[in-house]
């Protein structure tokens, strides 16, 4: 799929991103509050005090008579751009909600909402003459919206002191809808093309995860987790409608539809990591990651305008987090702002949005970024556990995205770069739900 250099994008609440036209759109940042600010490192984190979606072998680290809610949101400010034109864009969205709880001795229990994916843009062509014909103007138009959740259930059980495993299993469910449409703005006789694809999707997941503890020294220990995703195909239509419309009395000349069957596949999913204890008062991890894109069909119109499901549509993604926590004084019963957590991080990602199909595939889209944050105990009980907390952090991300521009008779490569500040919100409540209170 090919991007053109006059491309403009339009101002309007609601756009994310032009980038979300590939695949299933944007991914979302699916980490919580304790390590947005950390940029989502998360394999070798494991407490009783928070909820690690992204290692299910985490959840058995809660207590007898603790229950965790987690709640979050995000503000972001976008900025685009590509060769002259630029671009703002505000967005507010809800992150995630999970609750987490201990089922029995050594067994931990979770479940939740996450987003998955996102698309949401709209973008215009400046006039150009048609090929062969000078005397047309030729116009595109891309619009998409949609996008993806997840809605999990899953389980961590301790096995013994060191090891712990674990799953996720979930429902994942939206749809998407891509309109291209290419009008004639001085052409009476001529007649518009649009297409339109879309799909309705509804699957299942399954992630398994692994930590082990090694403790170090008589406070500090080192964790490292794995995590891993299955992949599958999907039992989805995929389904490309065409119209052509008269350019002056707007009459439809009729519609065609083309449909595939079994149309996507889910990558198989990798995921490593460790943490540093030191102590209570600084965790130090890194994170890798990768989603095996490239092997996944995925719905396409080929050279000779055919809709046809195929493999090689999209790259494989690669992600490396790193990220820290400190603490002053866990322990403090006078200060509240010794309990206060710092935290840090920042992340390199090669994307799975393949934005050219031909002269472009070692020129793949990238993204980084930095974060920070803290968590602030909310409450007025002096004891430094089973408190709410809020979290907040602050995230800047770029994002470079390789297209072809065929404004002139040889193709150039361009880029659109996208700059994101993010706020974000977060509240874990911590209820000691299962204490037994001594008579005195």
């Amino acid at each position: 799929m090919m991007m053109f250099a006059s491309l403009t994008a339009t101002a309007q609440n609601g756009v994310n991103s032009p980038y979300s036209r590939y695949g299933f759109g944007v991914q979302a940042d699916r980490s919580m509050g304790f390590n947005k600010g950390m940029s989502g490192v998360a394999q070798g984190f494991r407490s009783g005090q928070i909820i690690n979606v992204a290692n299910p072998a985490s959840y058995s680290a809660v207590d007898s008579v603790t229950a965790l809610f987690d709640i979050g949101m995000t503000l972001q400010n976008g900025n685009f751009e590509m060769g002259n034109v630029q671009h703002n864009a505000r967005n507010t969205s809800l992150d995630y909600a999970a609750f987490h709880f201990r089922a029995t001795k050594g067994l931990g229990v979770a479940m939740g909402l996450l987003p998955y994916t996102n698309i949401n843009y709209y973008m215009t062509s400046k006039s150009e003459k048609l090929s062969g014909n000078e005397d047309i103007l030729s116009k595109y138009a891309y619009k998409g919206e949609g996008g993806l959740h997840q809605a999990f259930i899953g389980a961590g059980w301790e096995i013994c002191k060191p090891l712990s495993v674990g799953f996720n299993g979930s429902f994942l469910f939206g749809d998407y809808q891509h309109i291209t449409t290419m009008e004639f703005e001085n052409e009476t006789n001529a007649y518009s093309l649009v297409r339109s694809y879309v799909a309705d999707i509804s699957t299942w997941m399954v992630d398994f995860g692994v930590q082990f503890t090694q403790p170090m020294r008589k406070t500090d220990k080192l964790v490292i987790g794995f995590n891993y995703g299955l992949g599958h195909n999907i039992n989805n239509r995929a389904i490309r409608y065409t119209e052509t419309i008269n350019s002056s009395t707007a009459v439809s000349n009729g519609v065609t539809s083309d449909t595939l069957k079994n149309a996507f596949q889910l990558p198989h999913t990798f995921n490593v990591g460790a943490t540093y204890y030191k102590g209570a008062k600084l965790q130090i991890g890194a994170d890798f990651e990768l989603q095996k894109w490239s092997k996944c069909k995925f719905p396409v119109q080929d050279a000779a305008g055919q809709y046809t499901s195929a493999k090689n549509q999209l790259n494989d993604k690669i992600r490396i987090s790193v990220g820290c926590s400190y603490t002053p004084n866990p322990k403090s019963t006078s200060r509240l702002s010794d309990r206060i957590c710092y935290k840090f991080g920042g992340y390199y990602s090669k994307s799975y949005a393949n934005t050219d199909q031909s002269i472009m595939k070692t020129d793949k889209p990238y993204e980084f970024g930095l974060s920070a944050g803290v968590s602030i105990p909310i409450s007025n009980r002096n004891v430094y556990i089973n408190v709410p907390k809020l979290n907040l952090s602050v995230q800047w991300a770029h994002t470079n995205i390789p297209y072809v521009s065929t404004a002139n008779a040889t193709p150039t490569i361009g880029k659109l770069t996208e700059n994101y500040l993010r706020f974000c919100v977060g509240l874990t409540f911590s209820e000691r739900w299962f204490y037994k209170y001594k008579m005195e």
